[in-house]
This record gives C-alpha cells, sequence and structure tokens, in this order.
C-alpha cells in the first residue's frame, strides 16, 4: 500500500502505477447479498444449479457488484494520512470484459489520472482502476473513478 503523507503529495503521483491491491475472494454470499439489495436475481448469479449448467460453469458476479467493490479494493492500494473525508463523486468508461465466477479472488491495480484542487482542504481525484481477476487474461472491469477527499489540517 502507498501512504501519501498529504493531498499535496497525492497531487505529484498524477501517472504512477501502484502496487496491486491484495486478493480478495467473490463469494456465493457475497452475490446472494449484493442480488437481494438490488432485486437482480438473474439465475446466473443466484442458482448455482441452474448455473452450472450455463455459459460459465458456475454462478458470476453481478458486473455492479465487481464495480462496487472497487471503493474497498483502492482502500488496499493506497491512503492518505490526513483524510478527513473521502466520498465518491462518479464514474467514467465502465466497462465488464470478463465475468467473476464464484469463489474467484480479485485484485484492483490503479494508477492516478487526475488531480485537482476543490477546496483549500480537498481535491477531486480520478483513478484508472483495472479490476484483475486470479488466472484470467482479461480484466473483470476496468474503470475511472472520480472522488473527493477532503483532509483535516493542524
Amino acid at each position: 500500500m502507498r501512504v501519501f503523507a498529504d493531498l499535496a503529495e497525492l497531487s505529484e503521483a498524477v501517472d504512477v502505477d501502484l502496487e496491486p491491491g491484495q486478493w480478495r475472494v467473490v463469494t456465493q454470499s457475497m452475490i446472494d447479498e449484493f442480488a437481494g439489495a438490488t432485486g437482480d436475481v438473474q439465475w446466473i448469479h443466484v442458482d448455482p444449479g441452474r448455473a452450472k449448467d450455463g455459459p460459465y460453469g458456475t454462478t458470476i458476479a453481478h458486473g455492479f457488484l465487481t464495480l462496487s467493490l472497487l471503493s474497498v479494493l483502492l482502500r488496499d492500494v493506497y491512503r492518505v494520512e490526513t483524510t478527513r473525508m473521502g466520498v465518491n463523486y462518479g464514474l467514467d468508461k465502465v466497462r465488464f470484459p470478463a465475468p467473476v465466477r464464484v469463489d474467484s479472488r480479485v485484485r484492483v491495480r490503479a494508477s492516478l489520472a487526475s488531480f485537482a484542487w476543490i477546496a483549500d482542504d480537498g481535491a477531486q481525484i480520478s483513478w484508472n482502476a483495472v479490476v484483475e481477476v486470479e488466472g484470467s487474461d482479461k480484466p473483470a472491469c476496468v474503470a475511472r473513478t472520480i472522488s473527493r477527499i477532503f483532509e483535516s489540517r493542524g
């Protein structure tokens, strides 16, 4: 994990590839809970028996579940010591090139795409993020995330 002392130090990391995050397992329980929360209960996600005979041989995570994991996956990659609050601001160029089969391990590779001060104590940043699936040649998700970080000073 890359630790930045403050936002000023983070601002110097544009176009720097950070070390990949740790591997995390995507379980059937996670998929089922996401399905319940969103109402997306398509069989390819929640019916292991039927999915066994489907195109992937097992259930797969929702693309939006994979996307939602970016928050926790990015926390494995970097931290700004002075952060008081961070908020998601948006996304650009989201794609899901490959599925995440149940019990697969995923991690993120990221580089800081942009940094802009938005206040005396805040910045809008964007990351080029690639969610990798262990053993797969294709990523599960490619996205540019946009967030705002505010820091405590003093």
